[in-house]
């Protein structure tokens, strides 16, 4: 019989401090996780077609905004590591607000709206095999997701810093055993109930309207805290009185007050004379805080006309965020929430001028918070990522080498593995047709370097072969435009899976997927562009044309999609691939090294056209004159969450 989860929950507490403890003595390592930036989102959407301001460059050395696409316990390792751009986290972070998933019967699947029809999406394959894996065996396996998690977001918290827990009825009382256990008894401030109230059609019991929020601190004797107040209530505007300028108040006694101070009231007008000869005082509306909030808050939901709604399944009203950023952290300071989900913690954080970091899995959850960051006209930020996800699943693999990976790799391609020259370990070939093969390891980008090196290989290596076919795990973002520019007929390159080294996480695992050989290697999606114009504007102006010209995307065998749904995207790849590109944006002085996007068009942008479900194919831009080459470059994500870069030299 299997042990109860009181039973488990001590054991489940000690293998996940057991991780945690790994992780922080790996901080210092060479070889330690970092954020790699994908762009520097400078926001300015386009409005007409012509964007007629240039937007200011940032300081660097400043404190920047993050937006990170990765698992939340790697992107956590990272931030407490540091590197160049930001150094360590470690106690930097004011508050942190998480709603982490708690159903494990939650259906993460997501439709995206094109033209002609819609395409219903399952997660990513590293999402999908993130949610199996924290609900593989129930709540135990939950747990122990989140165990490890809490322990990285205690080291990030300042000593003044405090945490508020997103849960509800599933998994929350087990929950508050492991934060009294990581956090401390002591530490604990309050059980917040978020009562959100509206209809139900349960009749069998009493309906489930409320969820709840674990509030602890770090010290609780150190911690920042500013007591929040409810809305004004409704009827006190029913039994207000106005002046003349329309200023809305409710009369109260005048209380205890000195004289100068009764005098310096009734000079400002907050004092009157009532008929019967008493003194009465004003309580403008407008001055009042409302009433001290408890520990029960009454916040609706999003109403389905709601200007914030997004059509995000577990988005949180902004007034609920509003009071929790509010009350623990300080006006200036850090916000982090890694469940971001549709990013209302940092949108909030944004408008009420506090620093944020924000964190999640999901492709879409990534995109949406991008355009609404935007859309609120938000402070510069970065979009980073994890730099390596196959790197961390062959670490945690039982392959000891990557020449061993390499060959099973090989062999699930078809092709044979060269064993006598240990030097050459990741080449093989195929017999029938003479085509050397190149698996790449899963800690590369692939790029312009290992294209050239499998290039000379098929021309020296063994006497030479017909063609080269390249096997990469990642690659670099402008790889279309180098294997179109490379022009060469003989050199193949193809993606591997991005589950596939899930699915060899053992040996075992690994010899049963050789035997059923079913297995796809896609080819690659790029953006292709129009050679853009630069024409005067100006004496110091020059005017910037960009027109996209075509969209290629990878096989839809690759994506999470079921065979209708690949039908429904083969036919818009064929007829209308522009209709899959998410958002597009351009840096108009590339410096190789941080994508700078000054200009953006994005789906659901209607101030430039009437059509929220495309974006416009050509801008033109102003942008300030460049003494000598001017590198532009164009980058391009699809509504699947690829993203695609092109570059161009102009001559000045």
């Amino acid at each position: 019989m299997a042990n109860s989860l009181i039973e488990e929950l001590p054991k489940i507490i000690k293998r996940g401090r057991r991780e945690a403890n790994k992780l922080l003595e790996g901080l210092s390592d060479e070889n330690r996780l970092t954020l790699q930036t994908n762009e520097l989102v400078l926001p300015s959407k386009d409005v007409s077609g012509f964007f007629k301001e240039e937007v200011k460059e940032i300081n660097e050395n400043q404190w920047i905004n993050k937006l990170i696409y990765g698992d939340n316990l790697l992107t956590m390792q990272a931030l407490l590591a540091g590197d160049e751009i930001t150094p360590s986290m470690r106690g930097k972070i004011d508050l942190i607000y998480i709603d982490p998933p708690y159903d494990s019967k939650a259906d993460y699947r997501t439709e995206i709206v094109l033209p002609s029809q819609n395409i219903e999406q399952r997660p990513t394959v590293i999402e999908q095999f993130a949610y199996k894996d924290t609900w593989k065996n129930g709540t135990v396996s939950y747990l122990e997701m989140m165990v490890p998690r809490l322990i990285l977001m205690r080291e990030l918290l300042s000593e003044s810093g405090s945490i508020f827990v997103h849960i509800d009825w599933h998994v929350g009382h087990y929950l508050k055993i492991i934060l009294d256990d990581i956090f401390g008894k002591n530490n604990f401030n309050n059980e917040i109930i978020w009562h959100y109230g509206g209809p139900s059609p349960v009749k069998s019991t009493f309906p489930k309207k409320h969820d709840t929020i674990l509030f602890y601190s770090k010290n609780i004797k150190n911690a920042y805290f500013e007591p929040q107040y409810s809305e004004i209530k409704e009827y006190l505007y029913e039994r207000a009185r106005e002046d003349a300028d329309g200023r809305k108040w409710v009369d109260q006694n005048v209380g205890k007050i000195t004289e100068e101070k009764f005098n310096e009231l009734k000079s400002k007008g907050y004092i009157f004379k009532t008929k019967t000869g008493k003194y009465r005082r004003k309580q403008y509306l407008d001055e009042m805080k409302g009433d001290m909030m408890d520990n029960v808050w009454e916040i609706p939901i999003i109403n389905s006309q709601a200007q914030e709604r997004l059509n995000f399944q577990t988005q949180k009203p902004e007034a609920l965020i509003e009071k929790i950023v509010g009350a623990s952290c300080p006006p200036g300071g850090v916000v982090a929430d890694f469940f971001m989900g549709s990013g209302t913690t940092g949108a909030v954080a944004e408008k009420m001028g506090r620093k944020w970091v924000m964190a999640d899995l999901g492709k879409p959850a990534t995109m949406i918070t991008r355009k609404r960051l935007i859309d609120q006209e938000a402070k510069p930020f970065l979009y980073q990522s994890i730099g390596d996800y196959q790197k961390e699943q062959f670490e945690q693999s039982e392959f000891k080498t990557i020449r061993d990976l390499s060959h099973v790799v090989m062999s699930l391609f078809g092709a044979l593995p060269f064993n006598d020259n240990e030097s050459r370990t990741n080449l093989g070939y195929l017999k029938k047709d003479k085509t050397l093969v190149l698996v790449d390891s899963p800690s590369k980008l692939t790029g312009y370097t290992t294209l050239i090196k499998a290039q000379k290989l098929r021309n020296t290596y063994q006497g030479g072969w017909d063609k080269v076919v390249v096997l990469g795990w990642n690659f670099v973002q402008n790889i279309g435009q180098i294997i179109s520019d490379l022009n060469d007929k003989r050199l193949n390159v193809l993606v591997i899976p991005p589950d596939l080294l899930e699915q060899l996480k053992t040996k075992s695992k690994a010899k049963k997927l050789i035997q059923t050989g079913n297995l796809r290697f896609s080819s690659l999606q790029y953006l292709t562009v129009k050679e853009p114009v630069v024409e005067m504007y100006n004496d110091e102006l020059e005017t910037l044309t960009v027109e996209l010209d075509n969209y290629v995307l990878l096989s839809p065998e690759a994506l999470p999609l079921d065979d209708k749904n690949k039908k429904k995207l083969s036919e818009i790849i064929a007829n209308d691939p522009l209709a899959l590109i998410e958002y597009w944006s351009i840096d108009p002085n590339y410096d190789g090294l941080v994508f700078r996007s000054k200009w953006q068009d994005y789906r659901e942008n209607t101030s430039n056209d009437n059509d929220e479900y495309r974006v416009i194919n050509k801008a033109k831009i102003n942008v300030p004159k460049v003494n000598g080459k001017r590198t532009i470059c164009v980058k391009a994500v699809d509504v699947f969450g690829f993203e695609s870069a092109t570059t161009f030299e102009i001559k000045g």
